[in-house]
């Protein structure tokens, strides 16, 4: 879950200001965590503690207001309703990787990621992005390899992983769609040799930065195994005592 948190941060500064090239500083005085880390510790809470998926994400999006919400998540997180609003932005991709990590069977894995995105995300394509992201995770850690796991993504989900980032990168602009973004963060990490390098692919596209980082950080921890150390201390510096004792307590508890 730390390679997940550690694209979110390393990603922050370049969301807005995007940049087309993998040269650039890991991070920067501006990095934070954001709303990506936040919902992505608050589904790791939902599976330890088998808390519910919508309350949980709205008590932990009211701890951290100020973390950068899409604007119709947070509406949500602050109103009375638990009613989904059939989005099919990139947040229930975001915050999935846990349960990737955390279930020991395809099946459910594939249940469990429903079920998270669809309290929110109830659009066949929200849906679809998270289940691609946590079936990554799970492949991955499971010792399948790239092709493998690629064959696997475009046969049941049908997304294009044929591209190259050579291709993507010269046209691609800000997408917080699942299926403008989901893939492009397959295949960041399925392009990459370290870890590190998953991540600084997603952030060169110059799209969503802290988000595909996110997603292919997660894919990137769960393949590579470990994120580097000087990451992991850097990372664990930046989160506040709560976000960093669940994250610890979810270690644990997968087995990381």
């Amino acid at each position: 879950m730390i390679g997940a948190i550690a694209g979110d941060i390393i990603g922050s500064v370049y969301e807005h200001f995007s940049i087309k090239t993998t040269d650039f500083e890991l991070f920067h005085q501006a990095s934070r965590f954001t709303d990506d880390s936040v919902l992505t510790v608050a589904i790791a809470d939902c599976i330890i503690h088998r808390k519910d998926y919508a309350d949980t994400l709205k008590e932990y999006t009211r701890r951290y207001p100020g973390a950068g919400y899409g604007g119709r998540f947070y509406d949500w997180a602050f109103s009375e309703s638990k009613d989904p609003y059939y989005s099919f932005g990139n947040g229930s991709a975001m915050r999935v990787s846990p349960i990737g990590f955390a279930f020991s069977d395809l099946s459910t894995v594939l249940k469990e990621a429903e079920r998270s995105a669809a309290v929110t995300h109830n659009h066949p394509e929200g849906i679809k992005g998270a289940q691609a992201v946590a079936v990554a995770v799970y492949l991955a850690r499971h010792k399948h390899g790239k092709k493998q796991i690629k064959d696997y993504i475009k046969e049941q989900f049908g997304y294009n992983l044929n591209r190259t980032l050579e291709q993507i990168r010269p046209n691609y602009q800000f997408d917080v769609t699942c299926q403008g973004s989901v893939p492009e963060a397959i295949i960041s990490f399925l392009e990459a040799e370290t870890f590190e390098e998953a991540v600084r692919n997603a952030v060169s596209l110059g799209g969503d930065s802290d988000t595909l980082a996110c997603m292919a950080g997660a894919i990137a921890q769960a393949y590579f195994g470990e994120v580097p150390h000087r990451i992991e201390e850097k990372v664990r510096s930046m989160l506040p005592p709560d976000l960093l004792a669940v994250t610890d307590e979810f270690n644990r508890f997968a087995g990381l």
